[in-house]
């Protein structure tokens, strides 16, 4: 753990420090951005998950809001096949049934307010499909929540290196995520971070790139 406390720490106050800060601000400001900001965020996020967030990015940028919410389902399809990415049947599938959501902004505040991030992790999962822990966990950091932890596997990979993890387990249940989550905590804790910031030091030392 403290080999990699000093690399996180070794990258802060490299120039991907400055870059780490900018993301943290840019999260930060969807508390006074828009609902149909939020939407998109939600969307994108349902992206990413299995596939890569740079083609993501891209589909992101080509959609917006309008394509998010109004495009058929077909002309939602085309679009994420145009950039071969993974599974395009089933995550236009998740973006246009996410559409009984477009006033997320206002419902995730309103569990979170009651039941902290958490809660709304939970009521994430449990309502929008496609999304996991994991993909609740990534949306919720972009929106500005800065103590859920994105156990993707460029993490859990570094975790293990790192003696946090004995192995990568090949799926994830609540109770496991949960667990794996307060080991990760315990990092930040020792690093003197927010689990938000940990973790886009780790995915940098994992990927080379500090991406959302």
């Amino acid at each position: 753990m403290n080999n990699l406390i000093k690399q996180v720490i070794d990258l802060k106050n490299s120039s991907v420090g400055k870059v780490v800060e900018q993301r943290l601000v840019e999260f930060d400001s969807f508390k006074k951005r828009s609902s149909e900001d939020w939407f998109c965020e939600l969307c994108f996020c349902l992206l990413t998950a299995n596939s890569k967030a740079s083609t993501a990015i891209k589909i992101y940028d080509e959609l917006g809001f309008k394509g998010f919410s109004e495009y058929s389902l077909e002309d939602v399809t085309a679009v994420i096949r145009k950039y071969n990415h993974r599974f395009h049947n089933n995550k236009a599938k998740y973006i246009v049934q996410a559409r009984e959501f477009l006033d997320l902004k206002w419902i995730i505040q309103g569990v979170a307010h009651e039941e902290g991030s958490s809660g709304a992790r939970e009521w994430l999962v449990e309502n929008v499909k496609g999304i996991g822990y994991k993909e609740a966990s990534h949306f919720l950091r972009n929106v500005g929540f800065k103590d859920v932890a994105i156990l993707d596997r460029h993490i859990l990979n570094l975790m293990v290196e790192n003696n946090l993890l004995k192995q990568k387990p090949k799926s994830l249940s609540k109770k496991n995520y949960l667990e794996l989550e307060q080991n990760f905590k315990k990092v930040a804790n020792k690093a003197k971070m927010s689990v938000a910031e940990l973790d886009l030091y780790m995915w940098c030392l994992k990927v080379g790139d500090v991406l959302r």
